[in-house]
């Protein structure tokens, strides 16, 4: 199952802060709803763990999360997968674009593509859509605070698309 998903936060804080802070592990850690870890693991690399509760379903994701496409301090492609186990799987990246905003802020512009698999998937687009709707707005509203402040402008959630079987 695949789901796409847009926004675009303002933040209280110059472009050079927001980009320290997104490439930041400790900033990141505290603001990916349920990470419980997320350490480099070489160059622009990281290893990650999160507790994911989508409906029923409660697994624990362990993966690999790495930067691309890195333009400092503009814009990056985050990219990562994890294995929940019986629960399945997870994989994805987000084009990330930072801007200048008014009165000296920055404005924080993603574009997400993911797709799960396994149990999770069968649990239906409504569910995964309205969770990774409540997960991005999670992180961007603690980002946001970490950063100094800042407005969530908007965030949507393309429906997502069922393939045979519940698979993309």
């Amino acid at each position: 199952m695949a789901v796409n998903m847009s926004g675009e936060v303002v933040l209280a804080a110059d472009r050079e802060r927001v980009w320290a802070m997104l490439n930041d592990p400790e900033v990141l850690k505290i603001c990916i709803p349920g990470c419980e870890t997320f350490e480099p693991d070489g160059e622009n690399a990281f290893r990650a763990v999160a507790r994911v509760k989508i409906g029923p379903v409660n697994a624990r994701f362990k993966g690999k999360v790495t930067l691309s496409d890195i333009d400092a301090p503009n814009s990056y492609k985050i990219s990562g997968e994890g294995e929940g186990g019986v629960a399945g799987f997870a994989k994805g990246g987000a084009a990330v674009r930072l801007e200048p905003a008014e009165d000296g802020g920055t404005r924080l512009i993603y574009d997400v593509e993911a797709n799960v698999g396994g149990k999770i998937a069968q649990l239906g687009s409504r569910l995964i859509n309205s969770v990774a709707k409540k997960n991005a707005d999670t992180f961007f509203t603690k980002f946001a605070e970490a950063v100094g402040g800042g407005t969530i402008v908007s965030s949507e959630v393309e429906e997502a698309k069922l393939g045979a079987g519940g698979m993309p």
